[in-house]
């Protein structure tokens, strides 16, 4: 445990995990804990953010422990984006987080968003995106609306990760990667549309550089001392963690849900894709599909087997022979449909088929949708990366890992540390502590390949066919599963 560690933590949807590197990108230390999730109604989905900080803090205590003052060089923190606290002045929680699969804001969310036009979307964020149920404005105008007690109480809406460097440092900061959506190109503000909820101007924290030092952690705190970076969003730092820095690179994070990215200065506006204004010298276009890991969590507990169970079964399928096909949406659909009314299913059923067959239609059904995204994606960066470079829990089952690379038809180059948000939090915490000269220095440094997944050829046509019925039982369901949804409300 000799020499300078950076620390990683992200504060992800389902359990905050953190690690202790050394130079080499080698884990010499790693804590990972789970905290739950309300659901109290079938649209809201909440998190206690003292559940995040007793994580954070016992990460730090653990994996600071044992080690010199001063070793610690400093410490990087990521978290899931679009989910919001509301925050007092001194700190307090003011209620429950608002977590990005929460769809409680839809309607106010369509009014805001009836207020804008496409070209100013298009002017702001390089593609007509929508404002959404997810989005903070839609977030602090239904605050605003339905919890106007909190609401006056609010000094700060914050995303976890800037909540937790405000409990840790007591600095309110933000980054402009986390604040995507209401940040024009140049990373600053957008006060025209801000200005359509009043108040929300003084209630968002001052932007600040990835690399910067948010604070150091303050006395009486595991720690204490250390410089925290600012950081940025759990997609941003894992394309950091995956070492996907480069024009043209392309990368495949798998967790609750599945973001796809693509570096690239060509920008074609793209409905359903995210285009990032440049920032760090990277012009990222991102896709985040909705339930990915989710759906392997979810079908592991109807069928009351583990995961790893699922995989060694699915594992044993002959994939030439056609599985049901299965649309993943459990909580609507992000990129590239944005409908929060998307509902899953499985069609095309017959007595025969059971768990095994089950969990590789689950698996292709999560890759078709993954392809999906990244049609558009590639549409919108005018690139096609060769190979993606992937990482996340989710690619953890070498038998999925394959089936997205078949499916895709590209090779996954799978990282060794597979949580690129942990890493890519310590990547830029070495570099924001000038352990590194650069961001891309600490990647080369920090990041290593483990295996590399080729698509097999035999399977081109098998999922060529499967991938078209997946996006015609979509089309076909979509204002089924919209009446539904609006029915059930």
């Amino acid at each position: 445990m000799s020499g300078p560690m950076l620390i990683g933590i992200d504060v992800g949807t389902t359990a905050v995990k953190a690690a202790r590197f050394d130079m080499h990108g080698n884990v010499e230390r790693s804590y990972a804990r789970h905290y739950p999730t309300r659901r109290e109604a079938p649209s809201i989905v909440e998190q206690d953010p003292g559940d995040w900080m007793v994580h954070v803090q016992a990460a730090l205590r653990e994996l600071s422990d044992g080690l010199t003052p001063g070793q610690v060089q400093a410490v990087g923190l990521c978290s899931h984006v679009n989910s919001h606290v509301f925050v007092a002045a001194d700190g307090e929680v003011l209620m429950p987080a608002i977590i990005w699969q929460d769809g409680r804001c839809a309607e106010v969310a369509a009014e805001l968003d009836a207020q804008v036009t496409e070209q100013d979307k298009i002017r702001w964020w390089g593609a007509p995106l929508p404002v959404d149920a997810s989005h903070v404005l839609s977030r602090m105008e239904w605050v605003k609306r339905h919890r106007p007690d909190v609401w006056q109480k609010t000094r700060w809406v914050m995303s976890p990760k800037d909540y937790c460097i405000l409990q840790l440092t007591g600095e309110a900061v933000a980054d402009p990667m986390t604040s995507f959506g209401v940040v024009d190109q140049d990373l600053r503000y957008i006060d025209s549309l801000i200005s359509l909820v009043d108040g929300a101007a003084e209630r968002l924290a001052p932007i600040h550089p990835f690399t910067s030092v948010a604070g150091r952690i303050k006395p009486g705190m595991p720690a204490s001392g250390t410089p925290l970076a600012v950081a940025t969003m759990d997609a941003w730092s894992g394309l950091f963690g995956c070492g996907a820095i480069r024009e043209g690179d392309g990368f495949y994070l798998s967790g609750t849900s599945e973001v796809l990215g693509i570096i690239s200065e060509e920008r074609n506006p793209e409905p359903g894709v995210i285009a990032f204004p440049p920032c760090e010298a990277i012009t990222l276009h991102a896709a985040p599909t909705q339930a990915g890991g989710a759906s392997m969590a979810w079908l592991s507990t109807l069928l009351g087997r583990s995961p790893t169970e699922l995989s060694a079964l699915a594992a044993q399928v002959n994939r030439q022979q056609l599985t049901p096909v299965f649309l993943p949406h459990l909580q609507g659909e992000r990129a590239p449909v944005w409908n929060i009314h998307a509902r899953a299913s499985f069609s095309g059923i017959d007595a025969a088929m059971g768990p095994a067959e089950f969990t590789v239609s689950m698996m292709e059904g999560v890759a078709f949708s993954v392809r999906m995204a990244l049609d558009s994606l590639q549409r919108s960066a005018g690139i096609a990366p060769q190979v993606l470079s992937a990482a996340g829990g989710g690619m953890g089952s070498d038998i999925w890992c394959q089936i997205r690379a078949d499916v895709l038809g590209k090779p996954l180059h799978r990282r060794r540390n597979l949580d690129a948000g942990v890493l890519g939090a310590a990547v830029l915490a070495g570099a924001g502590a000038a352990v590194f000269p650069s961001v891309a220095d600490a990647a080369a440094q920090l990041v290593v390949t483990e295996r590399v997944f080729e698509p097999n050829p035999s399977l081109c046509e098998r999922y060529a066919y499967g991938y078209e019925k997946y996006r015609e039982l979509y089309r076909q369901l979509e204002a089924f599963n919209r009446d539904l949804v609006l029915r059930s409300q």
